[in-house]
Parts: structure tokens; C-alpha cells; sequence
């Protein structure tokens, strides 16, 4: 039976140059400016998406990779997406808009006002993707660098700290009764006093409490720490997993399970697995895409390098093709899932080139060994997906128009026929679309 599922578009570009690279690009728009965000974000909602994740990279890297990251604006420049969600907000009235934001750069007090305001100002439409981006931290403090769990704990507890700042108000303070001109009840605030191992700080907060909830927590990353992080914290985990039944039914057994032992309820998070299609007008048309990428030549493999360098913070265009990839190459700040996601499943002895051709390699969906495939083709596997239990799916790729309606045009219809993707919201903001199936 056919089972509605939540759909979001995670901006991967970020607040950085939309369709460069591309022959799109001559349509002239002028990415720092706010108009073709919002445009897309208004497509969005027609759609009956339920939010919008922006990526962000608040450094240009490391010293050795700034260029890579900036020459073809793979990594940069991105200007600050908590910045461009007001503009969203005012263009829409239901979609989500999601913000990156990165715990080492917002105090817990100013970041919980900042955040306060922005759930209120929208109707209760503000989520934030909380990444524990390590890389970045030299631009916001003298502090080395912490390590992979460390940043957990620290995101972890400025988190803590934020809800207990939004929860400083109890039950009542909030009066606002003319009668009596009493606005607020000072004795029902909390004077919230925390003391942490990285932060300090004292409330209550100067924003009143929130009548539709908090603003949502995402979070990405597929390490335990990480999905430990998602079942305790997280109203949205971006997922990153082969989508098969085994592998799909593990990763989400493996969030629920966090989840439990926090004393959450699996219901609490909605996991989104993240997935850029190529969607055709034919199946011939699909083929005839997959068999053009299984011989990708050297240009092809050096743009990918290109990418996966600014990704990985890390020089692949400088190491031989043909030599194995050594991973001590990679610091200690690169995510372990995104060095997976090169390596695979092809052992410390294969070439380069090999893990490069593999990312090169498209598949069909129609056989489930990729993403290329008719918009019919795509409803069955979303069709599928919600047969093993699925909550729903990130659609990937930058606010380009081009980009948008090649996915959408034939795809929303198609979803919207068999009952997969909603055609209207409910009132209350992010969370309770999120939570009304």
C-alpha cells in the first residue's frame, strides 16, 4: 500500500554561486542576491515539500585546499544562510527553512535569542542543521581544534544549553493579560546557571516561550557518535546509506535505538535519506546516460577530484591516479563518512582512479543501481522505500531554476497521483507538519 512520505531539498551548494559550472548558468541570476532562493523556495512549497536544508561551510578550508575550494566554487564562497532564511520566510508560508549552523560559532545565549526570534518571526517554520564541522573552528577561537567525538559533546552540550535557555520561562510566565496589565510573571522564569566544559552562561532568556514548539533539530553524519547524537537531539536525521531493505531497515533500527536510550520514542525523529536523481523524460533517455558515464575519461575524473578535494579538505588532484589511496592522507577533522563515501567498499589497495571511476559510474533505477530513471521509475522506489518503514526522502542539488524543474515538472505529479508526496499542510509551523504523518 502506498505511504506518504515526507520530502525536503537540501541545498547543497549552500549560500554560494547557484548553477556555476553549468551552461545554466547564462540565465544571469545573481546568486547573492535573495530573488532566485526564493523563487525555488516558493517551487518548494507548491510542491508540498516540508522543508529546505541550506549547507554551509562558514571556512574556505585549509590553507593547502583554499584554492581548490574556491577556483571552481565547489567549497566557496558561501555567504551566511542564517542571513538569507528571513527572505524564505517572507516568500512562503509552510515550507522549512534550515539553516547549517555550527556550535563553535554562536554562544548558547545568543544563539538561543537569535533562534527565539527567527521561530517567531516565521510562524514557527525554523529548523537547524546542526554539523560539528571541526575544520572551522580556528575562525571563532584560539582553542585547538577538538576531535570527532569531542565536537560531538560540545555540540551536545551547547544544545543542552540553548533548550534550557528556551525552556527558562515555565508554564504561566507568559500572561499578557490587559486586564490587569500584567505582561509576564518574573517569579515563573528560571534563572538558568550553567557551567560547562565549554560553555558558560546564565538565563533566563530575553524572548518569550514558543506556542507551537522549538525550532527542529537535523542533524547529518553516520558515525555512532553521530547517530547517537541524531537519536538524542534530532527532530530530522539526514541519512546516508544504500538504499536496499537491509541496509535502509539497519541504519534506521540504528537511530531508533539511540533514540530509546535517551528516553525518546522512535516516532520523535524523522529519517530523510538524501538522494540526487537524474530524472528523464524516457527510459531510453536514462540508458543512454548511464552508458555515457561507464568510461568516464581523465578530464572527468580530475573534475570530480576537484570536488572531492574541497569536500574532503584534502588535494586529490595532486596524487597519482594509478597508486593507491592512502587514507592517512586524510586529517583528523574529515568526517569518516565522507571518506567512506569515496572508498567504498573497494579496500586500501585500489587505485585512485578506481574510487574516482566509481563516482562517476550513474546507475538505473529501474534495477536499483542508481539514480537515472523516469519519474515513474523514482515513485516506485520511493514507493518502495515506504514499504520498509521510510519517513521520507532529501532531494540533493543547488536553487538553480534549471536544476529545480528538471527534477520537479515530471516528478511532483507523478508522486502526488499515487499518494507518496502531501498536497496540503497543517497549521503550526515545521514540527507539526513533520509530525502529522
Amino acid at each position: 500500500m502506498t505511504r506518504q512520505q515526507h520530502f525536503g531539498w537540501f541545498l547543497a551548494r549552500g549560500f554560494g554561486p547557484q548553477g556555476w559550472g553549468y551552461p545554466s548558468l547564462d540565465w544571469d541570476y545573481d546568486w547573492t542576491r535573495p530573488e532566485i532562493y526564493q523563487d525555488a523556495a516558493r517551487t518548494l512549497e507548491q510542491a508540498g515539500f516540508d522543508l529546505v536544508i541550506i549547507e554551509d561551510a562558514p571556512s574556505l578550508g585549509s590553507p593547502e585546499t583554499i584554492d581548490l575550494r574556491v577556483r571552481h566554487a565547489f567549497g566557496g564562497p558561501k555567504h551566511d544562510p542564517m542571513l538569507l532564511a528571513p527572505y524564505l520566510f517572507q516568500a512562503t508560508r509552510h515550507l522549512g527553512v534550515v539553516p547549517t549552523v555550527n556550535p563553535a560559532a554562536y554562544v548558547p545565549y545568543t544563539a538561543a535569542r537569535q533562534f527565539a526570534t527567527l521561530q517567531h518571526l516565521s510562524a514557527h517554520r525554523l529548523g537547524l542543521n546542526v554539523v560539528t564541522d571541526t575544520g572551522s573552528a580556528r575562525h571563532f577561537s584560539a582553542a585547538a581544534p577538538l576531535g570527532h567525538d569531542e565536537a560531538y559533546d560540545r555540540a551536545e552540550e551547547w544544545l543542552d544549553g540553548i533548550r534550557l535557555l528556551w525552556r527558562s520561562w515555565d508554564h504561566g510566565a507568559l500572561v499578557a493579560d490587559r486586564a490587569t496589565d500584567v505582561y509576564a510573571d518574573g517569579s515563573k522564569l528560571r534563572a538558568v546557571q550553567h557551567r560547562g566544559e565549554y560553555f558558560a552562561f546564565d538565563g533566563p532568556l530575553n524572548a518569550i516561550p514558543f506556542p507551537h514548539g522549538e525550532p527542529a533539530i537535523v542533524s547529518p553524519g553516520g558515525s555512532g557518535r553521530g547517530l547517537g547524537f541524531a537519536g538524542a537531539n534530532s527532530d530530522v536525521q539526514l541519512a546516508l546509506a544504500p538504499l536496499n531493505e537491509r541496509s535502509v531497515r539497519d541504519y534506521r533500527a540504528k537511530i531508533h535505538d539511540a533514540a530509546v536510550a535517551a528516553g525518546r520514542s522512535a516516532a520523535d525523529i524523522k529519517i530523510l535519506f538524501a538522494i540526487q536523481p537524474v530524472i528523464t523524460a524516457s527510459a531510453e533517455d536514462a540508458d543512454r546516460i548511464v552508458a555515457a558515464s561507464a568510461h568516464p575519461d581523465d578530464a572527468a575524473l580530475v573534475q570530480i577530484a576537484r570536488k572531492q578535494s574541497s569536500d574532503l579538505e584534502t588535494d586529490l588532484t595532486s596524487l597519482d591516479l594509478d597508486k593507491p589511496l592512502d587514507p592517512s592522507v586524510f586529517g583528523a577533522h574529515v568526517s569518516r563518512g565522507s571518506i567512506q563515501r569515496l572508498i567504498g567498499d573497494r579496500g586500501d589497495d585500489a587505485p585512485l582512479r578506481a574510487h574516482l571511476t566509481a563516482l562517476a559510474r550513474a546507475g538505473r533505477i529501474a534495477d536499483r543501481s542508481g539514480f537515472v530513471g523516469t519519474a515513474e521509475e523514482f515513485a516506485d522506489l520511493i514507493d518502495e522505500l515506504g514499504d520498509w518503514g521510510n519517513d521520507g526522502v532529501l532531494l540533493w542539488g543547488d536553487f538553480h531554476p534549471v536544476t529545480l524543474h528538471r527534477t520537479l515538472d515530471e516528478l511532483v505529479p507523478v508522486l502526488r497521483r499515487r499518494g507518496i508526496l502531501r498536497r496540503e499542510y497543517v497549521d503550526g509551523g515545521l514540527q507539526a507538519n513533520l509530525r502529522a504523518f
